[in-house]
């Protein structure tokens, strides 16, 4: 729980500050390499363990107090098991439950700018202490007579400071995702767009309300309700959701029934996003469901929405089709059109990336080849990494002059992977239903 941690007074707001702190984290983290390199000169035979080790906990401690984009940025990189070292991984997996909060004195601040009231004067009762915490804001439990509420609080500075942060981070994302700079700015942009939109509570609750009456017909499935008189450009009041989170589920051990139930009403959830709204919920982390009495989930957070466009969706799932018959002409096409292949590539050059792109997109689409799938096979899992160490080491792709995939397949991707793990964890088997044209 939030409340665990120890809490911040202050938090760093203008850019002369975050600038600050992000050179002394990267002096640290300098540091660190100078001692490593010191010690394997004595004991040649010393791996890396201990340096990432210390440079994730320098670099989480720096981004948790910084909040915002960057520390955002860190939590999607935990989401792929195949993207970091473990400590980093194991570190910024933290940024998804358990940022340190801020300070009552500071949510106080924030209620009397937009609301020209405190807490105690707009409800009842009031936590003292963020229930929860993560990279944009925190949660607090308030009541009004019998309804209980979560009212969710942005962090002061956090939507001025997403250009200037993401530029602050990117040598760190350079050394940790081992991308050249072409490919990082590739994506940086779209980073950006939906972080800027993420901040902008005002448009979350307008999206939540439109999603969640869109998929109200879905079974097994919960959402909060939103309050404008209790909400702001940086507050969001809607019901508290009462539950668990997947892994506390988990923990109940739970039969397969409730979990193929929970897993059935999370892949339909999804599909219906994907193929009948192109938009979707695209920040598939445990911290953002919630398991409810009777295997019911809750969905609580729409900050981050990817709208997809009806060519990049229509290109990226014809590639999943099982039996890819579509003529050489249409598939160099797709190719272009989702950016996998350029005018600037050899032909050597071109060959080899619509090979690994179809491997790729064939393995992620595997779930769909089938009427069931069992979301607790490994084996599929240790598939995916292995294709993604294979691939990023690749000599091919390491010199490659640009980056690779349309920038509206970052957030696809990583809603799928997002997805699919969140299946595994719950061990669940599913009906993978698909769209007609795609069958």
């Amino acid at each position: 729980m939030a409340n665990q941690v120890k809490e911040q007074e202050a938090i760093p707001v203008s850019k002369v500050q975050r600038a600050a702190k992000f050179f002394s984290t990267g002096a640290k983290v300098g540091g660190n390499y100078v001692k490593h390199y010191a010690k394997k000169m004595v004991n040649p035979s010393l791996d890396k363990e201990s340096l990432h080790q210390n440079n994730a906990t320098d670099i989480y401690n720096s981004l948790s107090q910084l909040k915002g984009s960057a520390l955002k940025v860190a939590q999607m990189m935990s989401m792929d098991k195949n993207l970091l070292p473990r400590a980093y991984q194991d570190k910024f997996t933290m940024a998804q439950y358990s940022a340190p909060p801020l300070s009552y004195p500071l949510v106080v601040k924030t209620f009397q700018k937009y609301f020209s009231k405190t807490p105690e004067q707009l409800f009842e009762t009031f936590t003292r202490s963020a229930v929860n915490a993560a990279s944009i804001g925190q949660v607090h439990q308030a009541t009004k007579g019998d309804q209980l509420y979560a009212v969710k609080i942005q962090y002061p500075g956090v939507a001025d400071s997403v250009s200037s942060d993401l530029k602050l981070v990117r040598p760190f994302a350079l050394r940790l995702l081992n991308m050249n700079e072409k490919e990082l700015d590739h994506y940086m942009e779209e980073v950006e767009e939906r972080l800027v939109e993420e901040t902008d509570y005002v448009l979350e609750v307008e999206r939540s309300r439109e999603i969640s009456e869109a998929c109200a017909h879905i079974p097994n499935l919960n959402f909060p309700k939103y309050y404008d008189e209790l909400s702001s450009d940086r507050i969001i009041t809607m019901d508290w959701i009462q539950g668990l989170h997947i892994k506390e589920w988990m923990d109940t051990n739970p039969s397969q029934k409730s979990r193929n139930q929970v897993g059935q009403a999370l892949w339909d959830f999804y599909h219906h996003q994907v193929h009948n709204l192109k938009q979707v919920h695209a920040d598939p982390h445990p911290g953002n469901f919630i398991i409810q009495e009777q295997d019911v989930l809750g969905i609580i957070d729409f900050g981050c929405v990817k709208v997809i466009p009806e060519d990049f969706y229509h290109g990226y799932f014809s590639l999943i089709k099982r039996d890819l018959l579509i003529k050489e002409e249409e598939l160099n096409q797709i190719f272009y059109t989702l950016e996998f292949i350029s005018d600037k590539d050899t032909a050597e050059e071109q060959a080899y990336f619509k090979g690994v792109f179809k491997e790729m997109i064939s393995l992620l689409g595997k779930p769909f080849h089938v009427d069931r799938f069992d979301f607790a096979d490994d084996s599929f899992f240790e598939q995916i990494f292995q294709l993604g160490d294979r691939i990023s080491n690749d000599k091919m792709f390491k010199k490659s002059r640009q980056a690779r995939g349309s920038r509206h397949g970052l957030y696809i991707n990583r809603t799928y992977f997002g997805l699919y793990n969140l299946l595994n964890q719950l061990q669940a088997e599913v009906v993978t239903t698909k769209p007609e044209w795609l069958e």
